[in-house]
């Protein structure tokens, strides 16, 4: 059987190589077989973490927010609402409501993130339709708190998996490249217009339950995205770079670069001096270590901090759920 799928394997790739060249050579055909195998293991775990997003996803939705008329913002915010005053099936509403912004995506984002989303969405609404989950509770508080959490957490792991449970962000992308707006403003002036028609059409008291619902699934989101150990880009400006730059490798156990600079506080005619920059990138939970040993070092360092929302490579502690 191994035989077989070996055969197949090799196959593939000679014909793919084809295009360009008749016979790979042995480096070659070794360097295409490696792109291949990670080929496939993203698509594996990106195929895992969307559909364990929309199962879970699936979740939030019918063990905690269907049962009690509660809705979230967004896609799924529009269908819960004409769910509650039409009876339509939510798993339908929720396909035929994304479809515009999956569209849009196509043309605005990419292809394969156009198809990943279909995907995702028609394993949500299958999930709804099919799988019997339990009704959790009837408090309220709790519908909107964990209702939010376990939509938010299937969302998040989705986005992982390069798809999105809700079209309103692709829509979001796209305005911002057009106006002034940002990603974060057009799905806030979205989301508030949908919280307003749930109070005209439901009442006040969802509405603003709704409101809580999206500031958990929201904030699980970003939890889910960016891991619990954000990432801080560090520069840091000292005359003893290179014993800085010791310490992070030696004490830390992080990589660093260095930047060729030079000091640009002189009067006119005077000679700017030359110095290297330290550049690091390290976990929040690191950087009072970091600047411990800094102050060992030199206490007149000037160090710059900025957020960074991932990276690749390096010395760096992987995140959770690291794509």
């Amino acid at each position: 059987m191994n035989s077989i799928f070996q055969y197949i394997f090799n196959k593939t790739i000679r014909q793919n190589y084809n295009i360009r060249k008749n016979e790979p050579t042995k480096e070659e055909f070794d360097k295409i077989s490696y792109d291949i195998k990670i080929d496939f293991k993203h698509f594996f775990i990106n195929s895992l973490f969307i559909l364990s997003g929309a199962f879970i996803a699936g979740f939030g939705l019918k063990g905690f927010l269907l049962p009690n008329s509660f809705i979230d913002g967004g896609v799924t915010g529009i269908s819960l609402i004409v769910n509650e005053l039409s009876g339509f099936s939510i798993s339908i509403l929720i396909i035929l409501i994304n479809i515009p912004f999956i569209i849009l995506g196509f043309s605005t984002i990419s292809k394969a993130f156009a198809i990943k989303s279909i995907i995702a969405i028609i394993v949500l609404s299958i999930s709804i339709y099919l799988i019997p989950y339990p009704v959790i509770t009837k408090d309220k508080l709790l519908i909107a708190a964990f209702g939010g959490f376990f939509l938010g957490l299937g969302v998040g792991l989705s986005i992982r998996g390069g798809a999105v449970l809700d079209g309103t962000e692709v829509l979001a992308v796209f305005i911002s490249r057009k106006t002034s707006l940002t990603v974060g403003n057009v799905i806030l002036i979205f989301n508030l217009f949908i919280f307003l028609a749930g109070a005209y059409f439901l009442s006040i008291e969802v509405a603003l339950y709704a409101i809580l619902t999206y500031f958990t699934a929201s904030k699980t989101v970003d939890f889910i995205i960016d891991g619990i150990e954000e990432y801080i880009g560090v520069s840091i400006i000292s005359e003893k770079s290179n014993e800085i730059r010791l310490s992070i490798i030696e004490k830390l156990g992080r990589g660093c670069t260095l930047y060729n600079g030079k000091k640009g506080f002189a009067k006119r005619g005077e000679k700017l001096n030359e110095i290297d920059i330290v550049y690091t990138v390290i976990t929040r939970l690191e950087l009072s270590k970091l600047k411990s040993e800094i102050e060992k070092i030199d206490t007149d360092a000037f160090i710059i901090m900025s957020s960074i929302k991932d990276t690749k490579g390096g010395m760096i502690k992987k995140k959770p759920l690291k794509k």
